[in-house]
Order: structure tokens, then sequence, then C-alpha cells
């Protein structure tokens, strides 16, 4: 049974069975339900799972209680998920830039997207019109989907 809401200042020791199941940030706000008194607290964390990914996913569990970096492996290991909701988690495809490695540039190119909507909201302007065309062709697929 799973209840975040319930506080027990003095409860000391979760046992949390089938971890794998459970996203790397919701493991680690269980784990903070305990251990909010002066007790010396334990999580447990159990899992047969035999696959690499998820192995990888606990152990960042037992190597740091900082929600920053948990949630940062989460996004390398995981991935971001895809915008529109079709698939649960990876890394969606992108065909100019790695969204691990290119971070710098996905920063440049969301500052240029600021730019032009700041100046052009509706893409009306005829150098914005290529890009209404592929906006509106991509939100076009994803209601052909039923994504919307």
């Amino acid at each position: 049974m799973i209840e975040v809401g319930v506080d027990v200042p003095n409860a000391a020791i979760m046992l949390i069975e089938n971890a794998e199941r459970f996203g790397l940030s919701q493991l680690h706000q269980l784990r903070g339900r305990i251990g909010r008194s002066g007790f010396k607290s334990t999580c447990v964390l159990i899992s047969d799972a035999q696959n690499d990914e998820a192995k990888q996913r606990l152990k960042v569990m037992t190597q740091t209680t900082d929600g920053f970096k948990i949630a940062d492996e989460d996004l390398k290991l995981r991935g971001p998920g895809d915008f529109f909701g079709a698939r649960q988690h990876g890394l969606p495809e992108l065909r100019i830039a790695d969204m691990m490695t290119d971070t710098a540039l996905l920063h440049e190119t969301q500052s240029a997207a600021r730019e032009i909507a700041a100046r052009d909201r509706e893409l009306t302007l005829p150098e914005n019109s290529a890009l209404r065309t592929a906006v509106a062709a991509l939100f076009s697929t994803v209601a052909q989907s039923g994504l919307n």
C-alpha cells in the first residue's frame, strides 16, 4: 500500500517491493517519507529485475539522496519522453541534435524560437511561412494519431 500523504514522524524503515516498477523520482519521494525524526532510517528496495537498465536505475538510488542527481541520472538512462505522449520514455527522434550532448545547440534553438514567437506569434510573416507549414503538418499528424 502506498500513501504518500501519510506523515508518521517516527517511521524509520520502508520496504519497497518490485522497486523496478517505480520511477526514480517516485522512489526518492517515497524514501523521503521516513527518517523525519531523530531516529536512523533505512529504505529497502526489493527487485528481481534482471535487465541492466533496471539494475542501473536502482543502483542510482544507493549512491545518492540528492534529488537533482537522481533526476539527472533518470534523464540519462530513460530519456525525457515524447513531447506528444506517443512513447512513455526514451529519447524522442531528433534529426539534428542529440538531447544528451547538444544542450547548447538546443538552448540556442529555444532562444531563436522564442524570438520568432515574440515577433510573429501566428507565423504570418513571409519569412516564417515554411515554419508555419511544418508546424501545421506536425500538429495535423498528432491530431490524426489521436494524441491531442
